[in-house]
């Protein structure tokens, strides 16, 4: 992403373009570390889980700003955690190189299990990487918001890795717009999953009734509480479940108005709809992408639309697209996490004046 998808409000800070410089002159330099940390993969076919953490420690010291004293390595079970003055800003779920490289299964199973650890250490953001892509977002509304999504094998430096620099971390990050002004979500995933080993590991949890992990779920309220998991509409394989799909809509749209669905906070409705929506359109149901599309799924539409969401643009990839949407709110922080913030927000404020 360049400069110019970024906000006139955080592009005139003098620690953004501190940052960019900074990610610009040592991107070359990384890519060759890169390189040479995952020689022992061509020479033996794979390499082990440290070679990533290698390359995560290059990258948020080397081309980001963060100190070798703020990384954290198993911190309650999570791989990696960033710190500034003692304030968890980031926790990594790391795997092998190229564990993780669009395979639905293993991205899910990271995520479930990064949502955890940070959930149990109160971390509002969260990220995953196996040393070639690094993913970052932060859970709320029973799902996930993006941050950032970058190739770390890219030739041109990933500017949206300000996002997780020492100034940016704590910024909140406003939508990303396509061309056509809409909301663009970033693509973590393709549109159709591949084949995919379907074996669950011995320690993954899964809801009791549906045996089913919490990436299945349109809402997942604890990933480590299966009794807040509502709305199955996945399968097992990450694939949507095309039975379930039009009865986890109907369930929220059936006491929508002026209803409080089970277990689901009204605030965090329109995000599950969303999230089943793009679900719908990934299978080709919604009513712009068929006249003769099923009564469930005009409900959805005539829903999102009084929400503010419309159809995608003609030949973009993502499905339904917010219109209009302001930037998303903040994680509510502790007072010592706002009084860090401060901190570091005044100091970024002198420098840029």
């Amino acid at each position: 992403m360049s400069t110019a998808s970024h906000p006139p409000e955080i592009t005139h800070l003098a620690s953004y373009r501190r940052c960019v410089e900074r990610i610009r002159s040592a991107w070359p330099a990384f890519l060759e570390r890169q390189r040479q940390r995952l020689a022992e993969q061509e020479r033996y076919g794979k390499a082990s889980e440290k070679v990533a953490e290698n390359i995560l420690e290059d990258l948020f010291t080397l081309v980001l700003d963060w100190e070798l004293t703020d990384l954290n390595h198993q911190v309650q079970y999570a791989d990696l955690v960033l710190t500034r003055h003692g304030i968890k800003y980031l926790l990594v779920e790391v795997k092998r190189p190229g564990a993780l490289a669009w395979n639905r299964y293993a991205v899910e199973r990271a995520l479930e299990q990064a949502q955890r650890y940070a959930e149990e250490q109160h971390v509002k953001c969260i990220a995953i990487s196996d040393g070639v892509m690094l993913y970052a977002a932060h859970p709320r509304h029973g799902g996930l918001e993006d941050r950032a999504f970058v190739s770390l094998t890219a030739v041109e430096p990933p500017l949206d890795l300000w996002w997780l620099s020492i100034h940016g971390i704590y910024r909140p990050r406003p939508a990303a717009l396509s061309p056509a002004g809409t909301t663009e979500p970033l693509r973590l995933l393709p549109e159709t999953a591949p084949a995919l080993t379907l074996e669950a590991e011995a320690t993954e949890l899964l809801h009791p009734k549906y045996r089913l992990p919490a990436a299945c779920f349109a809402y997942v309220g604890s990933p480590s509480r299966p009794e807040t998991w509502k709305l199955p509409y996945r399968l097992a394989d990450g694939s949507v479940d095309e039975r379930r799909l039009p009865k986890a809509i109907q369930a929220i749209l059936s006491n929508y108005r002026g209803t409080k669905v089970s277990g689901i906070p009204e605030s965090d409705i329109p995000a599950v709809l969303l999230r089943l929506a793009e679900a719908a359109t990934s299978l080709g149901r919604m009513p712009h992408q068929r006249g003769d599309a099923a009564e469930i799924y005009r409900q959805l539409a005539d829903a999102l639309e009084q929400l503010g969401y419309v159809p995608g643009e003609q030949g973009q990839s993502q499905g339904l697209l917010m219109a209009e949407r302001s930037s998303p709110l903040p994680a509510r922080q502790s007072s010592r996490e706002r009084r860090a913030g401060r901190r570091l927000l005044s100091k970024d404020q002198e420098r840029s004046s």
